[in-house]
């Protein structure tokens, strides 16, 4: 019997995981660009559940980027100073409202060449902004749980997330862009976890090559 190529593989991985996740999708709340914007830069190295907490106000108080871009830099880290280093992500959030404000006409830009010139924004942020705001999507956002599961299921061998991204957009069928990194995450979340992968009840473990390994 003839051993499936990785992208065999991964197509079966992609189908078994739709079948066990078909309502995967983002778990931040938002109902703009701006507010996902946001939401995404306050995300790193903190859970989406506490972002959702403190976005419930912050959505309030700051409406439009120029709400943002004319805020007392210390009255908005206070505001989100609970997502950690705040002051890094209230300066990145100030920096790319004013860009918004003085060279996109007060919306989130739409092209990718464009939201990658916004302080704080790096390709993983600008796919989720594209992908889940405006139905754009270029690529597969990779976060922590993408690059873990990605690793152990022989998809990639990059530390990087970019060369990441490029090894699963090589993989993965474009229709399945969108829904694939958030079919990992739910993933990630119950079963392939970080710390104990729980590889016995895993319906990858015979499609994956760290199965009983990690």
């Amino acid at each position: 019997m003839k051993k499936d190529t990785t992208k065999e593989r991964t197509l079966k991985i992609i189908n078994l995981l739709k079948k066990e996740y078909p309502e995967a999708k983002i778990a931040l709340n938002f109902s703009n660009a701006l507010e996902l914007l946001v939401a995404t830069i306050l995300s790193a190295q903190c859970t989406d559940e506490r972002v959702n907490q403190v976005t419930k106000d912050l959505f309030k108080k700051y409406q439009t980027a120029a709400d943002y871009a004319n805020a007392p830099p210390e009255e908005l880290e206070n505001d989100i100073r609970s997502t950690g280093f705040y002051r890094n992500k209230a300066r990145n959030i100030q920096q790319a409202a004013t860009l918004i404000v003085k060279k996109y006409n007060s919306q989130v830009p739409k092209k990718m060449e464009e939201i990658l010139t916004l302080p704080g924004v790096a390709r993983k942020t600008a796919n989720i902004v594209l992908g889940n705001a405006y139905g754009i999507v270029e690529g597969i956002p990779v976060d922590t749980h993408v690059q873990r599961l990605s690793k152990r299921l022989g998809l990639t061998k990059n530390k990087n997330p970019e060369k990441i991204e490029l090894d699963l957009m090589r993989l993965v069928p474009k229709d399945s862009w969108f829904q694939f990194p958030y079919l990992l995450i739910e993933h990630g979340r119950k079963i392939c976890q970080a710390k104990n992968a729980r590889c016995s009840k895993c319906l990858l473990n015979s499609l994956c090559p760290s199965a009983f390994k990690v």
